[in-house]
């Protein structure tokens, strides 16, 4: 079985030490194959930011994929900001800003949705999605087939449409037709999974909330989210689970499970 454990939004420098504790303590008891950081790793952009946040990554010891956030460019360092936007997240996580991880059950493509020019909102470009359409098709039958961007590409609320990423409508139904099976994000605190319309094939958006900030959202607490597919998940499923720290547990807590069957298509393989 291949475990996924996707930390989004932690935004170091607002870090809270009792959630890191439990986070860590988490990723200790499941052991999964797999972490992905889906943006806003820090708060801003600070080389001691990047540095407690790749500290932290590491104490964990397991493969990491990690994409930026609008929160990991300079926002007041304006030369920084329009010269080298990525310079600190690169000496952190490497310069590789789209990174992949391919193992026999997984294919993971992180793109990056951040943009210099943008405070907050994110795109996708016609080549990115061409790209990550490219290798969506050439996917082995086994692999669950995951795109991680940072901002949303499907809400549950009306008032967090203008968080919505740019490119989606011209993103979601390539991908769908090149096999992807999950799109993940972070960016508004709010965790979910929402089945994707339309496409001609099942897809779904999987969002999840701050990982260990202070800056959670009211009813959503510190949240990741664990995904399973193969081994004890019941074959052709992916097992998405919600986790949800617990100030009087002092622990990240099990919330609920979502079963999906994702569709294999012809092309892939």
């Amino acid at each position: 079985m291949s475990v996924l454990l996707q930390i989004s939004d932690p935004h170091f420098g607002t870090e809270q030490a009792p959630v890191l504790a439990a986070l860590a303590a988490l990723a200790r008891q499941q052991r999964p194959d797999l972490l992905v950081l889906s943006g806003d790793i820090t708060q801003r952009a600070s080389a001691d930011q990047f540095r407690a946040a790749r500290a932290f990554v590491d104490q964990l010891g397991m493969p990491l994929l990690a994409i930026a956030g609008n929160h990991d460019i300079p926002l007041f360092n304006l030369g920084a900001r329009f010269l080298q936007p990525y310079a600190r997240f690169s000496a952190a996580f490497g310069d590789n800003l789209e990174p992949e991880h391919e193992s026999p059950e997984l294919l993971v493509l992180g793109v990056n949705t951040s943009r210099w020019y943008r405070h907050k909102n994110g795109e996708v470009s016609p080549a990115q999605i061409e790209r990550v359409a490219h290798r969506l098709a050439h996917a082995k039958p086994r692999q669950l087939r995951v795109v991680v961007v940072h901002q949303p590409v499907a809400v549950t609320r009306a008032g967090e449409a203008h968080n919505l990423l740019r490119g989606r409508l011209e993103a979601l139904p390539r991908w769908a037709d090149a096999g992807a099976d999950l799109v993940l994000g972070g960016h508004i605190h709010l965790p979910y999974v929402l089945a994707l319309e339309g496409l001609g094939r099942p897809m779904w958006a999987v969002q999840a909330g701050t990982a260990v900030s202070s800056r959670v959202r009211a009813g959503a607490p510190n949240s990741v989210n664990l995904l399973r597919w193969g081994g004890e998940a019941p074959p052709g499923h992916c097992l998405i689970e919600r986790w949800d720290y617990s100030a009087t547990t002092h622990a990240f807590d099990r919330q609920g499970v979502t079963d999906i069957q994702p569709v294999r298509t012809l092309n892939a393989g």
